[in-house]
């Protein structure tokens, strides 16, 4: 797509759009209005993708609809020209609510709305958190076409505002659904039941994500109106063009085996670029900082510029990064869904890319469950071992010195208060939270030691009936003696 629409205008799922002049007509509609079909000549778009082709139609006939298809496969596209469309036909605002999971997520997908929707002179507003409220409630009271917007920040909104309604919007779209209604660390449901009690009953509602999981077979019940579902008909979540690789490693040279993988790769392709994902904010912290060091003090890369960005999973889902040639796993992930974002960062739009997962010994088996959900094998890299141990000193000292400074910083205790100053956004009460965490802690303890004192009893009389099996075993023994 970047090389019809800019980075961000290609949306969170940035296979190329491609809509031809003929197969809009032929495929989907015959009114097609003029503007959109010039937009579409205008950004180079040729050919529809399976799941535009697929869900299209059904959206444009008024019908709810599920779409599931691999990352970078254009599901941003297949929902965005047909609201479009509608749009054009009857402009009015709140038109259409998009939902997505992180507000990055949220920015690109505004962006490929305002590129795409340009002659119609869209107003779209983002609602997302870490922006100022009352700017945002400012734009959503103008009656934007087009509000994307995260859970909770846009939850809270309709909570204390009351300057806009979403009566009458046409569109609900849940772009990653799986993710939105997920209950992990990250729970939207509270924040959803509020969001849909604001929006009418009489809408369509879209939902689109590259994983089918056991939660979009809950979010069906919200889709009311003749839905259509739609899920790609490939067994295998990653797409053809993507090396996926391994290294298996102890975990204390895991570090060492990045630095060697980022060397290699800067003296081979000195343009690529590189997305390392990780699983915890400390860690992308400690790994920024050790590969900062490391490479300013070798004298052969000092002079050179890496384009390197270090992540967690909050950048697996959906962005669209243009030209990202390698994706490497610095844990192994602990669901396969999560590994297919991941990699789905590179080999987007018919490129070739490149995923290497470095794999200690306890990771093996969720190795195995990553195999068999995407119905592929993983190759194994064939690193230089000898290269890596003549760094795996420097690079372990450096490291230790990174924790050393990070803890300097009071990278927890920060982390601590960002999250209290979250629960009083969300109306909650830090104190009494941590107190009903402490509660529900002694609760487990209460319960993991009420499980062993049941099981020492039991293991007691086992051991007395044992002891009187062998003691009724010998006195017969000796009376045969006798």
């Amino acid at each position: 797509m970047d090389q019809g629409l800019s980075n961000l205008a290609c949306g969170a799922s940035s296979a190329p759009v491609f809509l031809c002049l003929s197969l809009i007509r032929d495929s989907f509609r015959p009114e097609i209005p003029d503007w959109l079909i010039q937009q579409c000549k205008q950004m180079g778009i040729t050919n529809p993708t399976p799941v535009q082709e697929s869900c299209m139609p059904a959206i444009l006939e008024g019908r709810d609809c599920m779409g599931c298809a691999k990352t970078g496969s254009g599901k941003t596209a297949a929902f965005v020209l047909p609201v479009l469309q509608k749009l054009s036909e009857d402009p009015y605002g709140i038109f259409c609510l998009v939902l997505t999971p992180t507000r990055e997520l949220a920015y690109q997908i505004a962006e490929q709305f305002r590129v795409l929707g340009k002659p119609l002179g869209l107003r779209d507003c983002i609602v997302v958190g870490g922006m100022d409220m009352v700017t945002q409630a400012l734009e959503l009271s103008k009656k934007p076409h087009v509000v994307v917007a995260t859970p909770g920040r846009l939850a809270d909104h309709i909570r204390s505002s009351n300057t806009f309604s979403m009566k009458k919007i046409k569109f609900l779209i849940l772009d990653e659904a799986d993710r939105l209604l997920e209950q992990g660390c990250t729970d939207f449901t509270k924040d959803l039941e509020v969001i849909l009690s604001a929006v009418p009953a009489k809408r369509q509602t879209l939902l689109f994500s590259a994983t089918l999981t056991d939660t979009l077979q809950e979010l069906k019940s919200i889709a009311l109106n003749k839905p259509f579902f739609w899920e790609s008909k490939s067994e295998v979540r990653t797409v053809d063009e993507l090396d996926q690789r391994y290294i298996l490693t102890p975990e204390k040279v895991k570090d060492a085996y990045l630095v060697h993988l980022i060397q290699k790769f800067q003296d081979e392709h000195e343009d690529w670029s590189i997305m390392i994902f990780t699983n915890t904010c400390k860690n992308c912290q400690i790994l920024t900082m050790m590969l900062q060091t490391t490479f300013s003090n070798l004298a052969k890369f000092k002079s050179s510029v890496f384009k390197i960005l270090i992540a967690t999973d909050v950048a697996a889902r959906g962005l669209d990064i243009p030209t990202v040639q390698v994706v490497i796993n610095h844990n192994t992930p602990g669901l396969p869904k999560i590994y297919i974002h991941r990699v789905g960062r590179t080999a987007r739009a018919g490129r070739h890319g490149v995923s290497i997962t470095l794999v200690t010994q306890y990771d093996i088996h969720l190795v195995h469950s990553i195999e068999e959900q995407i119905q592929a094998k993983l190759k194994e890299y064939p690193a230089e071992e000898s290269e890596v141990l003549k760094i795996l000193t420097q690079v372990n000292v450096t490291r230790r010195e990174c924790e050393i400074k990070l803890e300097s910083t009071d990278f927890d205790e920060r982390k601590e208060i960002n999250k209290r100053k979250q629960m009083i956004l969300e109306g909650k009460d830090p104190d009494l939270e941590q107190k009903r965490k402490a509660e529900l802690e002694r609760i487990r303890s209460e319960k993991r030691k009420f499980k062993e004192r049941i099981q020492e009893s039991i293991q007691r009389k086992q051991n007395v009936m044992l002891r009187k099996k062998l003691q009724k075993k010998n006195r017969v023994k000796r009376k045969k003696q006798r």
